[in-house]
């Protein structure tokens, strides 16, 4: 039997495979988590947006995604009608036996999410395997030991990445423009809770501010500014909700001199304090 209930945060064992419905995944819109398991879905049917880091996704039936360990997920909804498959590997799982496989995968202007789109015989095929490791798992005694889930987790990410590069190749035949948008968002990312001021990622970059912004907002349609401060709400709405942390150690965690530095921050761009969206 498939399990409904998604890991939040991290898989509290190995592995979990399942099922879920566009109601029980609703359940998981009411702020962003940062994911620390990797997580591979395949979309049955129905529809879903959700926003994964910086980027706004719509996933729809025959869709294969992949949340990357240490990605912020924020679900913004699922059609009543949505069922996705899913298998998620916890952290410590991944961290052991990935051999090097799971690595975070290029963004670009024409693909920056985590979405292949599969044909219907490839769409047969994941269906086909979703039953075939349903089976395996449940069986009593299961067919499927952690040792063989080692294979399991190489062989998905292994096709999950091909399927990802086939499906984005033209994206990839890159110009500079493109460098420099990919670039950028993996600096936003790595560097938001210390960098937060666009020059210090145009020097990082070795190009002026003036072409860094205008090139980000060529490529994207967004400000490069506006990257940050999503990178910069993301994780700090998954602190107030999941984390005890007071205020004052979050806003020292995301780089602001201090607390009433950020409370302004966050008050200007959700319109409620920390402590009030922590308590909403």
């Amino acid at each position: 039997m498939k399990n409904e209930k998604i890991p939040l945060i991290d898989c509290p064992i190995d592995y979990i495979f399942g099922e879920a419905s566009g109601k029980i995944l609703n359940e998981y819109g009411r702020f962003p988590c940062k994911i620390q398991c990797a997580v591979y879905a395949f979309m049955l049917k129905g529809t879903a947006h959700a926003t994964l880091n910086i980027t706004r996704c719509e996933f729809k039936e025959n869709d294969l995604i992949y949340v990357q360990p240490g990605s912020f997920l924020l679900v913004h909804d699922f059609s009543e009608d949505a069922r996705l498959v899913y298998i998620v590997f916890s952290s410590s799982f991944v961290e052991k036996n990935s051999y090097g496989v799971i690595r975070r995968l290029p963004l670009s202007p024409q693909s920056s999410s985590p979405i292949v789109h599969l044909n219907h015989e490839q769409s047969n095929v994941v269906v086909a395997f979703s039953n075939l490791l349903d089976t395996s798992i449940n069986c009593t005694p299961s067919m499927l030991s952690p040792e063989r889930m080692v294979h399991v987790l190489n062989l998905i990410h292994q096709t999950y990445t091909e399927l990802f590069m086939s499906d984005n190749r033209s994206a990839y035949m890159q110009d500079r423009k493109t460098e420099i948008y990919q670039e950028y968002n993996d600096l936003v990312l790595r560097h938001y809770h210390e960098w937060h001021h666009v020059a210090a990622y145009a020097e990082a970059l070795r190009i002026t501010v003036p072409h860094l912004c205008s090139t980000i907002k060529s490529a994207s349609g967004r400000t490069a500014g506006d990257i940050i401060v999503d990178a910069i709400l993301m994780d700090a709405k998954a602190q107030l909700k999941i984390s005890i942390l007071p205020i004052k150690e979050i806003a020292n965690n995301l780089g602001f001199e201090n607390v009433a530095l950020f409370n302004r921050f966050f008050k200007s761009h959700v319109g409620v304090t920390p402590k009030a969206y922590r308590n909403s």
